[in-house]
């Protein structure tokens, strides 16, 4: 099979399409032929090992993972020993960042894992991106505990992440304000978005209206500039563990202080949650928003794109 392949840490010029050998089908597992799949942040992390921490988790001196690609949508190949949920011919989508392997044209996952059935209306290159950046928004969301009616700013709102989590904010009822680049404001209010606020005309942090979250999808603000943003109660949540992994430990000491704090949850990863955002997508308050496409043969130049922090949503690769 085709597959895009990296042997070393490094730069996107580490990758090279090759052939490989099909991945082995075991009992539980679901072998998935795969339509399409997406380049991203965790993808571009992984494949540098950056920040170092990465490799302890991965390879120290030589990546264990040689191809990469965690969300993807595709045709069920084949069943492995008792799997019943699903049947050759299905098309699915789903999620996978403990093996990987979805920038390929075929791929192993769980039957338990974070796969479901494809969403009504839906091609393969439109569900592929329905569940990294949304995945992310939605543990920040819960682990915030937002409720309807409460003020909620996301900083970075035109990024997997950010393009969801105005949704899904919406999708509870909350007041969003999303702050984004002149030329994204449109969009983030045909996402949902109350208040749309250009970063490039105003400091997003002097804002009066104090918010009851504040959620940065991008990991380049922090805690510090964010606070005076908070309610005496409110909570700054992250992408990323920011500078110095500062964001893990506030996590556990802000709490202690009873005012302002930061959270940081970790995502939940099965079934259910693909099942979620199947429903969310279907009911029309969720849709992942599409920057730009790629072949696999161009996986390269997605690459490049993705990093240079510029894309809408999602760069999608199609499998041929």
């Amino acid at each position: 099979m085709k597959a895009a392949v990296r042997a070393r840490y490094g730069p996107p010029e580490v990758v090279s399409v090759s052939e490989v050998e099909k991945p082995a089908l075991k009992d539980g597992d679901v072998l998935v032929r795969v339509r399409a799949t997406t380049v991203n942040r965790t993808d571009c992390a992984m494949r540098a090992a950056q920040p170092f921490i990465w490799r302890f988790m991965t390879g120290l001196v030589r990546p264990r993972i040689p191809v990469l690609g965690t969300e993807f949508a595709g045709d069920v190949e084949a069943v492995g020993s008792g799997v019943t949920a699903f049947k050759p011919g299905d098309k699915v989508f789903g999620y996978n960042d403990a093996r990987f392997g979805a920038h390929a044209q075929y791929m192993v996952i769980p039957a338990g894992g974070t796969l479901a059935p494809l969403p009504e209306g839906l091609t393969y290159e439109e569900a592929a991106p329905a569940t990294e950046g949304s995945h992310y928004a939605l543990a920040l969301i819960t682990g915030a505990r937002v409720r309807a009616g409460q003020d909620v700013l996301v900083y970075g709102a035109t990024g997997a992440i950010g393009s969801a989590a105005v949704q899904l904010l919406k999708s509870v009822g909350a007041n969003v304000t999303a702050v984004c680049g002149p030329e994204h404001l449109d969009l983030v209010r045909r996402l949902g978005a109350d208040k749309a606020v250009d970063y490039t005309a105003t400091d997003f942090t002097a804002d009066e209206q104090k918010y009851d979250v504040v959620i940065d999808a991008v990991g380049k603000s922090t805690f510090g500039r964010c606070r005076r943003l908070l309610k005496p109660r409110g909570s700054f949540l992250a992408s990323d563990v920011g500078p110095l992994c500062q964001n893990l430990v506030l996590a556990v000491v802000t709490p202690l202080f009873g005012g302002r704090r930061v959270r940081f949850p970790y995502p939940r990863h099965d079934a259910g949650m693909a099942r979620h955002f199947k429903e969310l997508i279907e009911s029309g308050a969720f849709r992942p928003v599409v920057d730009r496409h790629y072949s696999l043969d161009q996986i390269l130049d997605a690459y490049r794109y993705v990093e240079t922090g510029q894309k809408t949503g999602n760069v999608v690769i199609t499998v041929p």
